[in-house]
């Protein structure tokens, strides 16, 4: 049974989310101010955290923030605001998804499946590794190493660079990395998935202006350069 940590003020929306994800099997853990959900974190170790964006104490930003520092499981905001900017930084925070309030049940229920397939998924390919030069990746142990360093990647990053990487030489749609990766069709935009290459980039070295290790290639998707890790 996975267990989720809900930082949520709103009692009657927390107790109703956490009734509606226990009959769908998942072990769900209440947390209502945001100073204390790192503590909560901490005690609890849930496989995802679903986060309020507005908290009494500590904003979901600066709780996002905080748990960063060390949680690397997915961690998916809600936010009552449709600003860009909201999600965007949600985003730049570290958050791995987000879903816009009124919440729909099933909605939310869909992205907490999708992202938890990705990180609980056991098929063989979970067991292979990777090698570009100086970069080297783990599946089964979920690490990025370039020239030795461990790269902190948080789950989202490293499953989006694990894709990328499987297709070294070949344009990665963005479309195919919204359907494999955040578990939904692409509509257009969302800028999710151009926020975490963004982030692979900085980590990983590559020039934020004029990147040569992911290069983008424009309408289409994104391309791993196999011979840029050296």
């Amino acid at each position: 049974m996975s267990k989720i940590l809900l930082v949520e003020d709103d009692q009657r929306l927390a107790s109703l989310v956490q009734s509606f994800l226990q009959q769908h099997g998942y072990s769900v853990q209440i947390c209502d101010n945001g100073l204390q959900a790192e503590q909560a974190c901490k005690e609890f170790g849930p496989e995802l955290v679903v986060l309020d964006l507005m908290l009494p104490g500590l904003d979901g930003f600066a709780v996002c923030r905080a748990l960063r520092g060390w949680y690397r499981q997915p961690i998916l905001m809600l936010t009552a605001k449709q600003s860009d900017i909201d999600q965007v930084l949600g985003l730049e925070l570290g958050a791995d998804d987000y879903v816009i309030k009124p919440v729909e049940p099933r909605v939310l229920l869909a992205r907490i499946h999708a992202l938890l397939r990705r990180t609980q998924g056991g098929t063989t390919a979970d067991q292979q590794r990777l090698e570009f030069g100086k970069l080297k990746l783990n599946q089964s142990a979920r690490e990025a190493y370039y020239a030795e360093q461990l790269v902190e990647l948080t789950s989202y990053e490293f499953d989006l660079l694990w894709m990328l990487a499987k297709h070294a030489g070949q344009t990665v749609r963005r479309e195919a990395i919204h359907k494999q990766i955040i578990g939904r069709e692409y509509d257009g935009l969302d800028r999710t998935v151009d926020v975490r290459v963004s982030h692979l980039r900085r980590k990983l070295g590559d020039n934020a202006e004029t990147p040569f290790r992911i290069k983008t290639v424009w309408g289409k998707g994104y391309l791993f350069v196999a011979d840029a890790w050296n």
